[in-house]
């Protein structure tokens, strides 16, 4: 298992420079000078200028800026923006609010994904699961603006049980609705992945004869045939952990939420690579995280997958 752990680890190192490699060359090559986006209409002091460009080596090839860049990284400091602040000041107070965002999406995701898929398996071809299939593909067919504007309207509005837009009430309740939005569309796949996985399951020879010695309904279901049935589930809400802090850039927008993806937005437009590829940085350690434990998972839900 270490030697399985500490591989994984020295596989992600190229992943992570390529990655920041490529994301500082975008960032680099967006038109239009960064210290005049800063500016706006006024006009930047060229003895100022000057004085930033040397001291963020903003005249520097971009292969050099991005060496000076991840000397930095490798030694703890993510840099700091072009107005002087420390990317990891801002990185501690964002980063709370979208990994609770995240996490509060994740729950309802795995919960009511598995719930719906298990129930339209169990019944094939009936209401619920014509339903399960219905709304999943509804769910995947509307953009995330969409259905977030929707429900501020039915739910923050007409009926109003949630707020609509801010943190002001804290975690879960500020939380809840921007969760179920975000959480939306990988509900439906998983949803739909759980059908397919336990459908299959439940064919299979194990489970025939757990029925043959006459165990219970439940315990088949439970201890048999979800526990299997688990394995791809568990890996693509591994992976779809990572892509939800990402996608929460639009989330975050629709409800004013202070995270990262507001951030990371406004940043881009400023052409600020030091938080640009910090906050890329940061998602892609998180996603590199939740792709080993779901390797490690593996072994936990099928005794017969050990790593040496």
């Amino acid at each position: 298992m270490g030697r399985f752990v500490l591989r994984r680890l020295l596989q992600s190192i190229p992943v992570l420079l390529g990655v920041t490699l490529l994301i500082h060359y975008l960032v680099f090559a967006l038109p239009g000078d960064p210290l005049q986006a800063l500016a706006g209409e006024k006009r930047v002091n060229p003895i100022v200028a000057a004085v930033l460009r040397e001291q963020y080596h903003l005249d520097d090839p971009w292969i050099l800026q991005y060496w000076h860049y991840m000397v930095d990284v490798f030694t703890g400091n993510f840099g700091e923006t072009y107005t002087g602040r420390e990317v990891s000041e801002i990185i501690s107070e964002r980063f709370p609010v979208t990994i609770k965002l995240a996490l509060t999406a994740f729950v309802i995701e795995a919960l009511m994904g598995v719930a719906a898929g298990v129930l339209a398996a169990l019944r094939k071809g009936g209401f619920a699961d014509n339903l399960v299939l219905i709304s999943t593909l509804v769910l995947v067919s509307m953009p995330t603006f969409v259905s977030g504007s929707v429900l501020q309207l039915l739910l923050g509005v007409q009926w109003p049980l949630l707020p609509v837009a801010g943190i002001d009430e804290g975690w879960p309740t500020s939380y809840i609705l921007p969760g179920f939005v975000l959480a939306a569309i990988s509900m439906a796949y998983v949803s739909r992945l759980t059908r397919t996985s336990m459908m299959e399951t439940m064919r299979a020879d194990y489970v025939r004869t757990a029925v043959a010695k006459g165990l219970s309904r439940q315990r088949v279901i439970g201890r048999h045939a979800l526990r299997n049935a688990l394995i791809p589930i568990v890996t693509f809400l591994g992976v779809d952990l990572g892509f939800l802090m990402g996608g929460a850039i639009i989330t975050e927008r629709v409800f004013n939420l202070p995270g990262l993806g507001g951030q990371l937005a406004d940043s881009i437009y400023l052409r600020e690579q030091p938080v640009v590829v910090g906050l890329v940085t940061l998602l892609l350690l998180i996603f590199l995280a939740a792709n080993l434990i779901v390797d490690l998972l593996y072994a936990v839900l099928d005794p017969r997958i050990r790593y040496e």
